[in-house]
């Protein structure tokens, strides 16, 4: 855990969160009208989640919150580029969120496109490119090279995160925020921190 409680309580509203949802008994929490009105006037999520478009992988659903909790920023594959850091940014020194979850999962077809080679076409092709330095990272490690290359591109793109200055990389320093790579698994539902 991180030695902060605030930061420790967000991390574990989230880890148990994503229990009730791997047992499938979400409690679906701040869903009602009581909560829009709360939130009209302003948020104050408590949880930056960096996660991939991937439709299988919904934050909120998976971590069991509702309106207003989560901050959530989805580019495929999990990264990040200089909007994705001002949306963090935005969060963290405006809205003081303390946690930023980065979320790689299972099954990531960005990871998967990265790790087979070959061109990208289009645009897609600027995602690949950031993730392959996550799959140079993984080769020649025992696994399987995909799933090992989507853990290794959460724990850079937290690097990432950390290091962007001149905002984040000073909050990390003075710990007002934290910074953690996970991984979901599609299979069972489960997000392990890493």
């Amino acid at each position: 855990m991180i030695n902060d409680p605030a930061i420790n309580q967000a991390l574990q509203t989230l880890v148990d969160g994503n229990k009730r949802f791997v047992a499938m008994k979400p409690t679906h929490p701040n869903q009602d009208k009581g909560r829009r009105d709360e939130v009209k006037g302003g948020q104050k999520p408590f949880a930056i989640i960096v996660g991939c478009s991937d439709s299988r992988i919904p934050p909120e659903i998976l971590f069991d919150q509702g309106i207003g909790d989560l901050f959530v920023i989805r580019l495929a594959g999990n990264i990040v580029d200089d909007t994705a850091l001002g949306s963090i940014e935005y969060a963290a020194d405006h809205l003081g969120t303390r946690l930023v979850i980065v979320l790689g999962h299972a099954k990531c077809g960005a990871v998967t496109a990265a790790a087979g080679g070959g061109e990208a076409h289009g645009h897609i092709g600027s995602i690949v490119q950031l993730i392959i330095p996550a799959v140079e990272k993984a080769r020649g490690k025992s696994g399987d090279l995909v799933d090992n290359s989507i853990r290794e591109n959460a724990r850079l793109v937290a690097a990432t995160i950390s290091s962007s200055k001149p905002i984040l990389s000073k909050m990390v320093e003075e710990g007002r925020i934290a910074v953690v790579p996970a991984y979901y698994s599609i299979d069972t539902g489960a997000v392990e921190l890493l």
